[in-house]
């Protein structure tokens, strides 16, 4: 064989130890954690809703006749859909914006359509809560639980110096702070207004017989809300309030210094900042801890408390699980089939060759495969149809190379000629043919993305894939075992071997 193209023996052995490593139904993953690197990556198979049951709903803006609903205030009701999804523990749920009103919601699992069609109606409510009978520590444990709050009970709260508490009430937080979330909390607020924060947020918690905290004004009050870097360079949220919040504001904060002021969103505390000065004008800063991602996620929750945009079901349904469980099954017995028979037919028809074709076409599946489980790709009936396609593009460049292989040998070249001819000669046609399907699977993701078809979205990214590693197997691997077996063999003594 010839030294080029020895250099990949080891690189493709390498690669598809990896993917059967990934591929294995029962793999361990990867889980490394030391002072250099941490590392915590399972490889598990990720299912749409068709395939294991659940429900798929589209969501549009249920406003008035006439008016309008702006991008900014759709981006921002899709990512807190995403989050109350997120909240409710469904496993590779689909939340993409649909139109220019419309939110496309798939929820893989869910058991309870009703309940969570319900939840992620909800137009959220942002509340700033007096905690003043609470120490700064006491505060923190609250961060990520869910609290009671007096606003709704009779009208809207209006500030006041203390809690309303339950009787016979009292604090018991259901645990420590263990994880390092996305929002941080328990700052203090400078003469300038500034809150700064340094708890992390624990995952959700529900607190058992917690007083009844008094909601000194609501989300509606704020009127602007940004992410901003400080004169340190460090992200922040900075927010502004209307009139009259910021009336409400400056009262309570000049009555409550050295006092916790939270900000809870739909009960959930976020925030628990303590305030050493009061803030006058109406604006205010958060910072702390932050990263762009994590700054954003609190200004977008903050905003959403004071842009509400209710949400209707226009179309909703239901997949059972024992369909799915059907769907999968035949779906996997079909893709078994479909690959013997293209395994046998390239064994049948092109003898060795088509052996070496085999050899190359299993690669091509382990690789492709792990790749779904690496990104994560959810798998549904469309994109197990993407695959299987792919499988035919893949088998398609084997077939070029080798009826130019053939005509190679037939014009009297060597093996190693005719295989070097044959693959450069059919490599324009391999080239130019997958282009062409990926810049079609290009568009078919752009449509699904934007108008919310995500089986045609979920066709092309897995077509794609295959695509992609298709163009591998064919340049790197198919080459390098063809070479491999072939190059040590007389063809003039083996013709039968070649099906020429």
């Amino acid at each position: 064989m010839s030294n080029r193209f020895q250099r990949f023996i080891i690189p493709i052995i390498i690669i598809v130890a990896l993917a059967i490593f990934i591929d294995l139904p029962n793999s361990p993953g990867v889980h490394i954690n030391n002072s250099v690197i941490t590392i915590n990556r399972d490889f598990t198979t990720h299912l749409g809703l068709d395939l294991v049951g659940g429900v798929q709903a589209l969501l549009e803006a249920d406003l008035p006749a006439g008016s309008t609903v702006t991008a900014e205030q759709m981006d921002t009701a899709r990512a807190i859909v995403e989050n109350r999804v997120n909240g409710l523990g469904v496993s590779e749920a689909v939340v993409q914006q649909a139109g220019a009103q419309r939110i496309l919601v798939e929820l893989p699992g869910e058991k309870d359509p009703a309940k969570a069609l319900a939840t992620i109606q909800q137009t959220g409510l942002l509340e700033f809560v007096d905690m003043s009978n609470l120490t700064p520590q006491e505060a923190v444990a609250l961060v990520g639980t869910t609290i009671k709050t007096d606003f709704g009970q009779s009208g809207e709260s209006q500030p006041s110096t203390s809690p309303t508490q339950t009787p016979g009430g009292s604090l018991t937080p259901s645990g420590t702070i263990t994880s390092t979330g996305t929002i941080t909390s328990t700052g203090t607020v400078t003469s300038t207004g500034t809150v700064t924060s340094t708890a992390p947020v624990s995952p959700t918690q529900t607190t058992a017989n917690t007083p009844t905290f008094h909601t000194v004004m609501t989300g509606a009050a704020l009127k602007n809300v940004s992410v901003t870097l400080s004169p340190a360079g460090e992200y922040q949220v900075s927010f502004e309030l209307d009139s009259s919040g910021a009336q409400t504001f400056s009262s309570f904060t000049s009555s409550h210094v050295n006092q916790v002021l939270a900000i809870v969103l739909d009960k959930k505390v976020i925030s628990t900042p303590t305030i050493q000065n009061p803030i006058t004008d109406g604006k205010g800063v958060i910072t702390g801890n932050f990263t762009q991602q994590t700054a954003n996620d609190l200004a977008v929750q903050l905003r959403y408390g004071s842009l509400p945009i209710p949400l209707k079901v226009v179309t909703s349904q239901t997949v059972g699980p024992t369909l799915g469980q059907d769907s999968l099954n035949k779906s996997l017995v079909a893709g078994v089939i479909g690959l013997a028979v293209v395994i046998l037919f390239m064994a049948l028809y092109y003898r060795l060759p088509g052996v070496v074709a085999d050899l190359a076409l299993l690669v091509y599946a382990l690789v492709t495969f792990a790749i779904f489980k690496l990104i994560p790709v959810t798998l549904t009936l469309p994109g197990i149809a993407g695959f299987v396609l792919s499988v035919g593009v893949a088998v398609d460049a084997n077939i070029l190379i080798f009826e130019r292989l053939k005509e190679e040998l037939r014009a009297g070249r060597t093996l190693r000629q005719a295989i070097d001819l044959g693959w450069a000669r059919a490599w324009p046609s391999i080239r130019d043919s997958n282009f062409s399907t990926l810049i079609t699977c290009s568009i078919l993701f752009w449509f699904g993305s934007n108008f919310g078809a995500s089986i045609v979205k979920g066709f092309s990214l897995t077509l794609a894939i295959g695509v992609i590693v298709s163009m591998f197997t064919a340049i790197i691997a198919t080459r390098t075992f063809l070479h491999l077996v072939l190059d040590n063999i007389e063809f003039a003594e083996h013709h039968s071997w070649f099906g020429v």
